[in-house]
């Protein structure tokens, strides 16, 4: 069975505070509150962040501002300018 291990100090304090609230144990307390944010977050198609994407460099692409190369950003010793 998967495990989760909490290694941030105040979510580990979060999830004992809920299970002393909710009871029975700390995974059910934890395991409620998923259940719950899940159900409030509206579904995003898998497709969206790509699209997104997409979406951006068809806009980049159509600027006329000539990139950025290494040569404006270093000097010749590979500093920054």
């Amino acid at each position: 069975m998967p495990t989760l291990n909490l290694k941030d100090p105040e979510v580990y304090r979060l999830a004992r505070e809920l299970a002393e609230r909710r009871g029975p144990s700390m995974t059910a307390a934890v395991r409620a509150a998923l259940v719950e944010a899940v159900e409030r977050e509206p579904a995003r198609p898998a497709r969206a962040d790509l699209d997104e994407l997409l979406a951006i460099a068809r806009r980049s692409a159509a600027r006329p501002e000539p990139y950025l190369s290494d040569e404006d950003l270093y000097d010749e010793r590979g500093l920054p300018r």
